[in-house]
């Protein structure tokens, strides 16, 4: 998202832009996403969501998006639909393969692919989700391309890095699986489910993201324990017990409860029985560190001054969902844009 929006920007302001795409194809992460990008409906939310986040980039979201969506539109997107479904944020939903499609024209198809890594006005490699993934034995939900290229650089060059390098945006798999279940395998259901570590000790509650949750995984490794009444809730459409089955047909560890290796401690959320459990494992979606910048996309460095000629979008800037929740789209769509406006200012 962050690189195409800065290149269709770049294009429109009268420049001819060139996007080095690592991979093998346009479209990074957010061609795997759900294609939702939304914001917190006001900055006082922003704030208590991610409170360790940097209030001057948290307000250029909420102050920005709307605009930058309208723009999407302008560039020939067409929303699947114009709400989130969660009354906690306001945002559009797009197809991602046909907002791929959409800005990659806006660009020129500047996009060179298999492109090796070099110095760039605008770095936006996606953070170094698939880097923290193989280090801490977590899966990967993301591209496999964002090993940290674009941090790396800016840190040579004298970058400062933010608050949060160990936070993660992440979901929970029941096993590793292709990149076209990414969206429809995630066990989306915590809340109503007993969440037990390998010694059937109870994990406690999640945030209503449940991204938190998948950050505490002991290992990354869990149980979500669910009775017949919670297989019966909905979460975005789906009943829980399409989600167990989607685990299921995924290879996922899913077996009557009675079945774990150690007893379950008591719980309200275990009333009606037959109780199923099913084995959940955190995936990295993308990194919460990165780059320092300012609300202009502009790197700083350890001073706080900006770096001449470098700036930051997406994963690869930091600082903004510090110490809690948001949308990496929103952020990568605004700030991609704004990092464009500044280089060519």
């Amino acid at each position: 998202m962050a690189g195409l929006a800065a290149a269709a920007r770049a294009r429109e302001l009268g420049t001819r832009p060139a996007v080095l795409e690592k991979g093998t194809r346009a479209g990074g992460s957010m061609l795997l996403s759900s294609g939702v990008v939304w914001r917190h409906r006001t900055l006082e939310e922003f704030r208590t969501e991610c409170p360790d986040g940097e209030e001057a980039l948290q307000r250029v979201v909420v102050e920005r998006l709307d605009d930058a969506l309208d723009w999407l539109e302008s560039l020939g997107a067409v929303p699947v639909a114009r709400e989130t479904g969660n009354p906690r944020t306001v945002g559009r939903r797009y197809d991602p393969r046909a907002l791929t499609q959409v800005l990659v024209r806006a660009t020129g198809d500047a996009v060179l692919l298999e492109a090796p890594f070099a110095e760039a006005q605008i770095l936006a490699t996606g953070g170094f989700g698939a880097r923290l993934a193989r280090e801490r034995g977590l899966l990967l939900r993301a591209n496999p391309w964002s090993e940290g290229d674009g941090l790396d650089h800016g840190v040579t060059l004298g970058a400062a890095t933010t608050a949060g390098m160990d936070e993660f945006y992440g979901r929970v798999l029941p096993a590793a699986v292709p990149e076209s279940a990414y969206v429809s395998a995630a066990q989306l259901y915590a809340r109503f489910a007993l969440v037990v570590d390998d010694a059937g000790r109870d994990l406690g509650e999640p945030a209503w993201h449940e991204s938190d949750l998948a950050q505490r995984l002991p290992g990354g490794r869990a149980w979500y324990v669910v009775d017949r009444r919670a297989l019966r809730e909905e979460v975005r459409g789906r009943a829980v017990a399409d989600l167990v089955e989607a685990a299921r047909a995924a290879g996922g560890d899913v077996r009557p409860a009675d079945e774990l290796p150690f007893p379950l401690p008591p719980s309200p959320k275990l009333a009606e029985p037959p109780f199923v459990a099913v084995r959940v494992r955190t995936a990295v979606t993308h990194t919460i560190g990165g780059l320092r910048i300012d609300e202009r996309a502009r790197v700083l460095d350890g001073r706080g001054a900006p770096i001449p000629g470098l700036h930051a979008a997406g994963a690869d800037a930091g600082g903004i969902f510090t110490g809690g929740y948001g949308s990496g789209l929103a952020a990568a769509l605004v700030l991609g844009r704004l990092a464009a406006e500044t280089a060519l200012a």
